[in-house]
């Protein structure tokens, strides 16, 4: 009974513990950017890291429950999205385009996760990431990657004020939103290369939403509105109505390229709402692309397909040594992320090094 007693009241003081921490980054990171305490070696800034992500981490075959990918310790994990008119909602699949086809059960709370039927929306997902939020709380700062695979469907309630409605109504304060990063600057941009990002521990507890364009919408020759732009596009007016606080996700310039990618970008006000950049990992190693570039800026730099940089490894099946190797020489090609379907191990996905 006594043992039983003194086991309650140490996870009472490490609960505490982990509140009075919560609340501590809560308080840091809504407080203007410059005010906040600067990163240092034993905290660096999100920026100022390399980390591993899970890429199409809701497929079945990887994780039976998107609970299980949230466990995995990764620091990024990936969602493919569907809008089209021939099918509900936002729907989560990798190549069925009218229905959901995943590892996510919309969880109520955190007693129900790995309990209900799955191949459930965005919306479900979601809700399994917020009752694994509830259950874990100062979690890992976690990027949601999300590939919009056919573009927004405004005209079918799926447009970006839409997603950001969404994000807010399940995730809540545990989604980072751009206006935590802008604070009182004009854009991401500004602030991101005053000051950074904030620092991990500041981060405890939250998701990071990212958007890139989605392999059909790049390849759909009458879709001349992407995901990328569209979203820029939203952030930029609702900064200038001052309603970025209602913004909930960070657009990404989807593609390695030489020189600054968001010249691509033909109206030049667009340019300073990107900060996450996201392409292939043997293209940004290969090519001649200046990469410290991007980390001299705190902008983030996703790095796909990691094992394919020569010499390739294994993609799911890398030796641990052969993994952490390929992080190691991605962190010093300035990567933040890099990404392959490494699920099957978890003590490489929880790694995360300096970079540079």
């Amino acid at each position: 009974m006594g043992r039983v007693g003194s086991a309650a009241r140490g996870h009472a003081r490490r609960t505490g513990t982990v509140a009075v921490a919560a609340a501590a980054a809560a308080l840091c990171l809504t407080a203007p950017a410059e005010a906040r305490p600067a990163p240092t070696a034993d905290d660096p800034s999100y920026s100022a890291t390399t980390s591993v992500g899970v890429h199409n981490a809701y497929e079945q075959a990887k994780y039976p429950y998107f609970a299980d990918a949230l466990d995995s310790g990764a620091s990024l994990l990936e969602l493919d999205v569907w809008t089209n008119a021939f099918g509900s909602g936002w729907r989560v699949s990798h190549s069925n385009p009218l229905g959901n086809d995943n590892n996510c059960e919309n969880a109520a709370g955190q007693d129900e996760l790995r309990t209900k039927p799955r191949d459930q929306s965005l919306a479900g997902c979601l809700a399994d990431m917020r009752a694994w939020h509830q259950a874990h709380p100062g979690h890992r700062p976690i990027l949601v990657k999300v590939e919009m695979k056919d573009g927004f469907n405004g005209e079918k309630g799926r447009g970006p004020a839409d997603l950001d409605a969404l994000l807010g109504a399940t995730l809540g304060d545990a989604v980072l939103r751009p206006a935590d990063v802008v604070g009182g600057h004009a854009t991401l941009d500004e602030a991101v290369q005053a000051g950074g990002w904030p620092s991990r521990s500041a981060l405890a507890g939250k998701f990071v939403v990212e958007l890139i364009p989605g392999t059909v919408e790049e390849n759909n020759p009458l879709d001349t509105l992407w995901t990328d732009r569209e979203y820029a596009t939203h952030l930029r007016e609702l900064s200038a109505a001052g309603q970025l606080g209602q913004a909930a996700a960070f657009p990404a310039v989807h593609g390695a390229a030489t020189g600054d990618p968001r010249t691509r970008y033909t109206d030049a006000a667009l340019r300073p709402w990107f900060v996450l950049f996201d392409g292939d990992a043997s293209t940004y190693v290969t090519s001649g692309i200046d990469t410290a570039w991007y980390d001299d800026r705190h902008y983030l730099l996703i790095m796909t397909d990691a094992h394919n940089v020569a010499p390739p490894i294994d993609g799911t099946n890398p030796t641990e040594t052969q993994a952490r190797d390929r992080l190691s020489q991605l962190a010093t090609r300035h990567a933040s992320f890099a990404t392959a379907d490494w699920y099957p191990l978890p003590s490489v996905l929880s790694t995360v090094v300096p970079r540079g």
